[in-house]
Formats: C-alpha cells, sequence, structure tokens
C-alpha cells in the first residue's frame, strides 16, 4: 500500500467492475480522499459532499411531523444517510441499494461513514434496486412491511434526469412511474433527487404532472482540480395532502 494510494476493494457486479479507493493529494492537505469507480467511471468523491448533503437537508426542511420514516435510493459514500440522520426527527431511515458491495463497505466499516451508519439503530440496509422497488407499491421499499408509506423519499442514484448510470434507468422519468412512486408517501410527504447538472426545465416541467410543489435548488462548492466553483442540483418535490 502506498502512502498515497490504496484500492481497497474490488468487485464484479452486474453493471460492471466496482472499486473503492483511498488516495491523498499533497496539495490539498492531510486527508484521505475515498473514491468509487464503476470500470474507467468516477462514481463519487468524498471531495466533493455538499450537493449529496444538501438533497437530505433540503428534503427533510419540507418533510411534516416528528417522527419522520424516510427513504434514501443510493448508498454511495453514505453522505446523504447521515445528513438525513442528523435529523433527530428521523424514526427510521431505509437505505437502498442495487449493489450488495457497495453495503457490504458499509457494515464492514470500510469507508468512514459506515461506522456512523453501522452505530445509529434507526437506519436500516436494504439491498435491491431502487427503480423496481419505487414502481411496486404492493409491495413497496421496506421488505419487512410491504405497502408501508414514507415521509421523505431521497434519491442520489442516476447522473441527471437524462443521464442514467444504468441505461435501464430510464424507464423510471416518467409520469407513471413517479405517479407509482408517489404512492409510497404519506399526504404531503417529500421526494427530492440529486443531479449533477442544473435544473432541467423539462424535468420540472414531468414532476409538475405528478407533485402539487416542485422547487430546483442549485448547490456551488469549490472544485480545487479546476480552481473553481462547480455546481449540483437539488429538485424538491411536495405531494399533496
Amino acid at each position: 500500500m502506498s502512502l498515497l494510494f490504496e484500492e481497497i476493494d474490488s468487485q464484479p457486479s452486474p453493471l460492471g467492475e466496482i472499486s473503492l479507493r483511498r488516495r491523498r493529494i499533497p496539495a490539498l492537505g492531510d486527508r484521505d480522499i475515498y473514491e468509487v469507480k464503476l470500470g474507467e467511471e468516477f462514481l463519487m468523491s468524498s471531495m466533493f459532499v455538499e450537493a449529496e448533503e444538501a438533497l437530505s437537508t433540503l428534503g427533510l426542511a419540507k418533510a411534516r411531523g416528528d417522527q419522520l420514516d424516510v427513504v434514501v435510493g443510493g448508498l454511495g459514500l453514505g453522505y446523504t444517510a447521515v445528513a438525513a440522520l442528523n435529523d433527530e426527527r428521523i424514526a427510521e431511515l431505509l437505505v437502498v441499494d442495487a449493489l450488495d458491495t457497495v453495503i457490504g463497505w458499509h457494515r464492514d466499516e470500510k469507508v468512514p461513514l459506515g461506522k456512523i451508519l453501522n452505530a445509529d439503530a434507526r437506519n436500516r440496509y436494504v439491498h435491491g434496486s431502487f427503480f423496481d422497488l419505487a414502481t411496486s407499491p404492493q409491495t413497496g421499499f421496506d421488505p419487512q412491511q410491504p405497502g408501508r408509506k414514507f415521509d421523505a423519499i431521497l434519491l442520489d442514484i442516476d447522473h441527471s434526469p437524462t443521464e442514467y448510470l444504468n441505461p435501464a434507468n430510464a424507464g423510471f422519468y416518467t409520469t407513471d412511474n413517479l405517479a407509482l412512486m408517489a404512492e409510497q408517501l404519506t399526504p404531503g410527504g417529500v421526494f427530492a433527487m440529486w443531479s449533477q447538472n442544473l435544473p432541467e426545465e423539462s424535468f420540472e416541467e414531468l414532476l409538475g404532472t405528478v407533485f402539487e410543489s416542485v422547487e430546483s435548488h442549485v448547490i456551488s462548492f469549490y472544485n480545487p482540480f479546476m480552481s473553481e466553483e462547480s455546481t449540483n442540483s437539488v429538485y424538491v418535490c411536495i405531494k399533496s395532502v
């Protein structure tokens, strides 16, 4: 193992080889940077987590009630899930991921936030396809309680609503399938979604066919590799009461 680079794990997956790496960049100081790659494509990095955290804070800011049941779609490096658990109103958090390898990294605490998630009794991992579960309201997200309703669903899987981690995900972004997912929200419940791109008007219009309220937020953060600000976005939608 180099002091500057380590491949912690690499496993085959239905989408291709997925790997977890740790590295240091001396110019950026004394910090470990964790990265996930799918084949040769970078999926996520602990360098840039502001928008992943904002997905939780912005989404849950619109959620009503004191005992919230919440779904996070896409575990990643755990930043969205940990940010959600910082909300004391959370009663239970289900974190859904299609890749058992990614869940295993957290359970085995190969990533830093795994220890936080494992220590919080409100957190539960669900191995499964978010998109399959989202469009099957009779069974739903919770294998222990079919048909369960949630106060918020927070999604961070695809790169954007028009750029997909898996081409099969494209079918989710329709009025019919978004409406099936919305059936699993309580009245006034929240759906929030991360995107690497600026808000897309066509997607806002699509969300408006299902949800009573749609807001888009631009999240800015400093990118040291480009020496300038970068942006992601978060869509926040509210179901009618």
